[in-house]
């Protein structure tokens, strides 16, 4: 959101090298921390579709690990949980990439390993989400036994 806020108000935010590059300062400083090319193709497709993404995915992550806290392990939360976290680390950083070489023309150099690493991400989370849901079928079965 604070990128965004930035973006359109010009808050904490300044070019350089004659407005080829942006960059966007931590909050009431004058020292960069985001920086990118100045032009809207790689300011949405590149910069702020990616973050909005990450912002996601964090979220996702702290569901799953909230999931680990609770005082029934498997459960059908869970199980959803863990479904939404695989399924967007399986599409999600490919449509980033999709969007990013059609809308800006170029894509980000080293997306592609990130990609590669949100997949491996999400097919290990799918084999956990698999061994949850035997877990949550066995302990029915049992719960149906006592």
């Amino acid at each position: 959101m604070y990128s965004l806020v930035s973006l359109l108000t010009e808050w904490s935010y300044f070019t350089k090298d004659s407005e080829k590059y942006f960059a966007i300062c931590y909050p009431f400083t004058d020292k960069p921390f985001l920086n990118g090319e100045n032009n809207w193709a790689y300011k949405v497709f590149n910069f702020l579709i990616p973050i909005g993404f990450y912002g996601l995915f964090f979220l996702l992550i702290s569901n799953v690990f909230k999931v680990f806290k609770q005082p029934k392990l498997f459960t059908q939360y869970g199980i959803n949980q863990l479904r939404y976290f695989y399924l967007a680390n399986l599409t999600l950083p490919w449509i980033t990439i999709l969007l990013a070489s059609i809308f800006a023309g170029k894509i980000e150099e080293g997306l592609e390993w990130v990609a590669i690493i949100h997949f491996f991400l999400g097919v290990f989370i799918y084999f956990l989400a698999a061994i949850f849901k035997q877990g949550l079928l066995l302990q029915n079965e049992q719960d149906l036994y006592i």
